[in-house]
């Protein structure tokens, strides 16, 4: 009945056999097209688990990065290398998924699914931790501590020190005592400010900052202090003394603000909690994906 409908009219017992044959060939040439198609299509599908496990794993990798670096060019180069793999993740998901439409591998897409929750739950987080991560408020309040801070410090000692040589033998004992409570609270606010600089808790940096700034009025008391110790000739000294106590607390203000910032001290936190979770489960879900994919595939095929 086929043959006929295809090939009206009267057959003759030598074309029989001859129609049978071609449409046999076609057939099977369909069905061989057909499978080669799934074939291709499995496997296109299998580049891009692969793929999008390269990249997720390339996205995590910059984003630590990041927030690890310590100069504004490597955060800024490695949040950028973060964002590119994120994006091509995105686009993998697209493609698999429809790629799984078709073959109608259904607990594949449900495995993509699952991940594609939690990407978005992890991009989300990303969001927020490499733009902190760019700031680097924290490293640059530990530079200024390190830098300006330090050198105010320095030339605040020195200074305090020739002027202390020049005290009558009367004041010796008192304007060196004066001088070393003077240096002691410059100093104990160096310390106060890297404490604060690691600090995550507003609480504590508000009671460390009334610390600083009980130290500084110390300063400036004992400065006070030493004028009525020491002749005039001291008045020079003690001046770039008092000169280098105002850029020393212009320059902690300075610290502070940016402490306060927290950037730093925030995406670490934020990476070491939760994406630190959502990376394992991110990947878990991946694994489970190929997982799914070889074994169907392979038996499909067998």
């Amino acid at each position: 009945m086929l043959s006929s409908y295809l090939i009206p009219g009267p057959l003759t017992h030598a074309k029989r056999p001859f129609c049978a044959v071609v449409i046999l060939a076609t057939v099977s040439s369909g069905c061989a097209d057909g499978s080669k198609a799934v074939l291709s299509q499995q496997a296109e599908a299998h580049r891009l688990a692969s793929h999008l496990h390269v990249q997720f794993a390339r996205a995590a990798d910059a984003s630590n990065r990041a927030v690890m670096a310590d100069t504004d060019d490597a955060s800024a180069a490695a949040a950028k290398e973060a964002q590119q793999a994120t994006s091509a993740v995105a686009q993998d998901i697209d493609s698999l998924a429809r790629i799984l439409g078709d073959l109608g591998d259904r607990d594949e897409a449900r495995e993509l699914e699952v991940f594609k929750g939690r990407f978005a739950q992890y991009r989300a987080l990303d969001a927020d931790i490499l733009p902190l991560a760019v700031e680097n408020t924290n490293i640059k309040a530990q530079r200024l501590s390190f830098g300006p801070a330090q050198e105010a410090v320095d030339t605040f000692k020195q200074s305090l020190e020739t002027a202390v040589k020049l005290a009558p033998a009367k004041n010796a004992s008192a304007a060196a005592a004066s001088a070393a409570q003077a240096v002691g609270a410059t100093l104990e606010i160096q310390v106060i400010e890297a404490r604060h600089i690691a600090e995550s808790d507003d609480a504590a940096m508000t009671r460390m900052e009334a610390v600083m700034k009980t130290s500084e009025t110390s300063a400036r008391t004992s400065l006070q202090t030493l004028k009525g110790l020491l002749p005039p000739a001291a008045s020079q000294p003690l001046a770039a003394a008092a000169a280098a106590l105002d850029r020393l607390m212009k320059t902690n203000t300075e610290i502070v603000t940016l402490s306060r910032r927290n950037s730093n001290v925030r995406s670490l936190a934020l990476s070491l909690g939760k994406k630190r979770a959502l990376t394992a489960q991110c990947d878990e879900s991946l694994q489970a994906l190929e997982d799914a994919l070889a074994a169907h595939h392979f038996s499909a095929t067998r």
